[in-house]
């Protein structure tokens, strides 16, 4: 079938195809490791959010801005005095890094102090975005304002609840 004569470059090509021994040398890569670590996160309440003193004619809103500290009314509310102002709160954390802050999503509940009446605080805001790049410093101050629904005929008296505001890393 083959002539003798290429028998000789069959060999050769052969022993091409599948090499003796081969003795690589193995191939290296470095890759760093890193990891950021930051110091945890706390909020302090300097001040609570507090609507002033309120005479209610009829239903009506009364709204704290967290910017300007100010405080609107509408319907049948009209403030009586200037203690209204934002709540203010104090975060600390890594220097540099984000911050997150977390109004909350629901309503809070205030209930006349000695009865069973309720009020609810809605809407709520922040006096600039809700993420904050942490100064040099390590702290930065918040204020947090919102919105109170008043009902027509409400009872006269002091009505207080609470509400969370959390602080977090995104």
């Amino acid at each position: 079938m083959f002539s003798r004569a290429l028998l000789p470059i069959l060999a050769a090509l052969a022993a091409m195809i599948v090499p003796a021994e081969v003795s690589a040398a193995p191939a290296t890569q470095n890759a760093t490791a890193e990891a950021a670590i930051l110091s945890p996160l706390s909020v302090i309440k300097r001040a609570d959010l507090d609507f002033g003193t309120l005479v209610v004619s009829g239903a009506g809103s009364a709204v704290i801005d967290p910017v300007t500290s100010s405080l609107s009314t509408t319907g049948g509310l009209v403030p009586s005095g200037s203690s209204a102002h934002p709540a203010r709160f104090t975060a600390t954390g890594s220097k540099n890094a984000v911050a997150l802050i977390r109004l909350p999503k629901n309503p809070a509940v205030l209930t006349r102090v000695g009865g069973t009446e309720t009020v609810t605080v809605s809407d709520w805001t922040v006096d600039g975005n809700i993420l904050r790049k942490i100064p040099v410093t390590d702290t930065f101050d918040f204020y947090v304002g919102g919105t109170l629904d008043v009902a027509a005929g409400q009872v006269p008296g002091t009505y207080a609840g609470t509400f969370s505001i959390t602080v977090q890393y995104p």
